[in-house]
């Protein structure tokens, strides 16, 4: 799979983000709905506390990823929506989103600052899609060919 993320001279150099990520060849698309910060029980974790919202969010997107068979590297679109954006919220956001991407293959990326989430409590949610490489040495699914129906005498 070929993965090429561009950065048109026409537009600004982002340290946070990719303009545009081409992908060639995936075996799987992957999008995980947007995580916020809830337990398994469907609890806010974190009240108020935008680092450990950040730290829940980002740990229950890894376990969505994971069990489509993908991970940080094969992200190519993070979307983020970030309750009453501040320049600390955002610097938090930003110092742990940092730790589970590759800076030299940063996904296309959009943040939003947002009023309200579902439930008052929750500070930031984030979505993304990943892009699966083949596996090397798996064969594609063998096609069906279609019968020819004889016609009736």
């Amino acid at each position: 799979m070929k993965k090429e993320f561009l950065k048109p001279k026409e537009l600004f150099d982002s340290r946070f983000f990719t303009h545009a990520v081409a992908v060639d060849d995936a075996a799987r698309l992957v999008y995980v709905a947007g995580q916020v910060s809830y337990d398994r029980d469907g609890i806010v974790l974190g009240k108020g506390d935008m680092r450990a919202q950040c730290e829940q969010v980002f740990a229950s997107l890894t376990h969505a990823l994971r069990a489509a068979g993908a991970g940080w590297g094969d992200v190519v679109k993070l979307n983020a929506y970030l309750v009453d954006m501040s320049a600390d919220s955002l610097n938090i956001y930003r110092e742990v989103r940092a730790r589970y991407l590759d800076p030299k293959q940063l996904p296309a990326s959009t943040l939003v600052g947002v009023q309200r989430l579902v439930h008052e409590e929750l500070l930031l949610e984030v979505e993304v899609v990943a892009a699966v490489a083949k596996k090397a040495g798996a064969a594609r699914p063998a096609r069906k060919r279609a019968r020819k129906k004889k016609k009736a005498r």
